[in-house]
């Protein structure tokens, strides 16, 4: 059985990712699993160069091949922000994902409804001898002011999918793993991972 290492130290995301992966002839494994305790500075320019620079790091740190993922929240109303800064966007010190998603709601006020957006993905995979292979996917939604549902993390009780008449907290972990982002992106990156492995 192949080895992968899940390049995240987010629960949420490595929760989506082995659901998306299971079935595949490979053995998974988190940063946790191989006592790595790293933190890869999210500095690049595009969500492929995080993904990129994180799945490197953790690829050549555990001598494995390493997938990793940067994604972000484009909001059409604030020209594509918070985007790449997605994670970091409130300027509240040690700012968790409520905070974001308040102060994200605050910047939209000014602004008139339908808040269309899309949540985008750019999943990263690397060799421990730095050869990269990239694939993305996008899930479009709008904001609603109010949150709703309490599955998924980030964005997600303020982001609704139109043709379900949900948001991405209130769908099941099966129901997201068919319309996210990451699903998309994880799911066009099984190809080039069967031809790595």
């Amino acid at each position: 059985m192949s080895r992968l290492l899940l390049a995240t130290n987010n629960p949420g995301k490595r929760r989506e990712m082995t659901d998306l992966l299971h079935g595949l002839d490979l053995e998974l494994f988190s940063p946790a699993d191989l006592e790595i305790n790293m933190h890869v500075e999210e500095d690049g320019h595009t969500y492929a160069q995080n993904a990129a620079n994180k799945a490197l790091a953790f690829a050549r740190r555990a001598g494995m091949l390493a997938l990793a993922d940067d994604s972000g929240l484009e909001v059409d109303a604030l020209g594509g922000a918070p985007g790449l800064y997605s994670a970091r966007y409130s300027p509240q010190p040690g700012a968790d994902d409520a905070d974001r998603r308040s102060y994200l709601l605050a910047q939209l006020r000014q602004h008139s409804r339908p808040w269309r957006a899309k949540f985008h993905c750019t999943v990263a995979i690397a060799t421990p001898e730095g050869d990269l292979y990239f694939s993305e996917g996008d899930c479009p939604g709008e904001i609603i002011p109010e949150e709703r549902g309490d599955g998924g993390f980030g964005y997600d009780p303020i982001f609704l999918i139109p043709e379900t008449g949900l948001t991405m907290a209130e769908l099941s972990m099966a129901e997201k793993n068919n319309l996210s982002h990451r699903a998309r992106a994880v799911k066009a990156a099984i190809p080039l991972l069967s031809e790595l492995l």
